[in-house]
């Protein structure tokens, strides 16, 4: 790759990756949407039969299924899948706010308390390979938020089933229920209920481009993570970076998909130049160096800065999904980090950790929406009412706010509310 000098002239163009257009395919979700809404389960045993090859008489994977003590695959597999369970379980449960209470003033005592949503409706990809670390990373969370109800919808298998390994990863998360659904119209299914599946409160989960317009388009009937395009790493290195780690992260990043940027930044032509070396020698012996290559081609950057503060100002204006820092003294960098998804810190910490085992969440942010957006957690999945009492003394000291900025905007139901208050205190007093 062409290694590239930072510059005001190329910053704006540097600063870009492939970002998810929708509007090609918007036409085409919204008909789907519609159709759902109108025909329901009909529909959806339609486009299942249209687009995933394969013709369903029932929508949901029968309990048993996902309770079964024994799955078809590795128990190596299977263990990972435990252990990894286990640390995203006890990281989201730290995620959980506590309720809290102050006294405002004099009688006046306001706070928040937490409930979570009562359904979550995950969406989990079916097409170019299986994911079932992302069941663990969408129904966990929910879960230990105390979500009452939390389902998947996946695309079936050419023969009609849902794969033991998505299977394990469910009964792991503890979801309550699976269909056989994918694209637009699970979304469909899930944001407006049919006749076998119900609504839910809020989707999750990433997906293709029809997924992500068909999750935006949905959006206000109910609540989403958010907008999803192709995954991004960007790594802040200097002259201590080990170039073998670092292009093996940029190649990681890579292989996602042909879209998927992978951006470096250091300060150091001779890691630039060491890194660039490293991806040359190693990529054609890499298991999807078709991918790996054309996405590094398209959107694979080695960027070269005056210093290490410039790098950090160019990361929090890219706002990556993915950010690591392999310098010296990462922890320096971090204080003036502002946007990024997740974090990785020093040379042992490639994104494969927060992917799998860390237990934080790959459900992130992409296209600088790291800049808006945090990832998923425990919070995505309650609300946080906030709840006030007001005593005698409250209710005097707050009256002359009250009444007169009430009257002020015409709103005189709103003051008259408050000043049958203060006659209550009179009629107390007078007992």
């Amino acid at each position: 790759m062409e290694i590239i000098e930072l510059t005001d002239k190329k910053r704006d163009e540097l600063l870009k990756r492939s970002e998810l257009d929708d509007a090609d395919v918007t036409g085409i979700v919204g008909d789907i949407i519609n159709d759902v809404r109108n025909r329901g389960d009909e529909a959806l045993k339609h486009y299942t039969e249209k687009f995933d090859k394969v013709k369903l008489e029932d929508l949901r994977v029968e309990s048993s299924s996902i309770s079964k003590k024994n799955f078809n695959i590795d128990n190596k597999v299977l263990n990972a899948l435990k252990k990894a369970s286990e640390n995203i379980k006890k990281f989201h449960k730290a995620q959980i706010p506590e309720e809290w209470s102050i006294e405002v003033d004099e009688g006046i005592n306001a706070g928040q308390i937490i409930r979570p949503l009562d359904s979550v409706g995950c969406y989990i990809p079916g097409g170019r390979a299986i994911y079932p670390s992302t069941i663990l990373m969408t129904v966990i969370p929910a879960k230990m938020a105390g979500v009452k109800r939390v389902i998947c919808c996946t695309p079936p298998q050419p023969d009609g089933t849902v794969s033991d390994i998505i299977l394990a990863a469910a009964s792991i998360a503890g979801i309550d229920e699976i269909y056989m659904v994918g694209g637009a119209q699970a979304v469909a299914a899930m944001a407006y209920g049919t006749e076998t599946i119900p609504k839910v409160d809020k989707i999750v989960g990433p997906g293709n481009v029809f997924v992500t317009a068909a999750k935006k388009m949905v959006y206000g009937a109910v609540d989403i993570d958010f907008p999803a395009g192709p995954s991004e790493v960007l790594i802040i290195a200097d002259e201590t970076a080990n170039p073998e780690y670092v292009a093996l992260d940029m190649m990681a990043q890579a292989e996602h998909d042909p879209n998927a940027a992978s951006v470096l930044v250091t300060d150091s032509r001779e890691t630039a130049e060491a890194v660039n070396a490293e991806i040359q020698e190693k990529i054609g012996s890499m298991e999807r160096s078709e991918i790996i290559t054309e996405s590094l081609q398209k959107y694979g950057r080695i960027i070269l800065t005056e210093s290490i503060e410039e790098a950090v100002d160019f990361s929090n204006d890219y706002g990556p999904e993915h950010l690591i820092i392999t310098t010296e003294n990462p922890e320096k960098q971090l204080e003036s980090i502002t946007n990024a998804g997740s974090i990785f810190l020093g040379a042992l910490t490639p994104v494969a950790a927060g992917d799998y085992g860390s237990g934080t969440n790959h459900v992130l942010p992409t296209s600088g929406c790291a800049r808006m957006y945090s990832g998923l957690s425990t919070e995505s999945f309650i609300k946080k009412p906030t709840v006030q009492r007001l005593s005698e003394k409250g209710v005097l000291s707050l009256k002359d706010v009250i009444i007169d900025l009430a009257e002020y905007e015409g709103l005189y139901a709103h003051a008259e509310s408050f000043k049958k208050r203060l006659d209550h205190g009179d009629q107390e007093r007078l007992k």
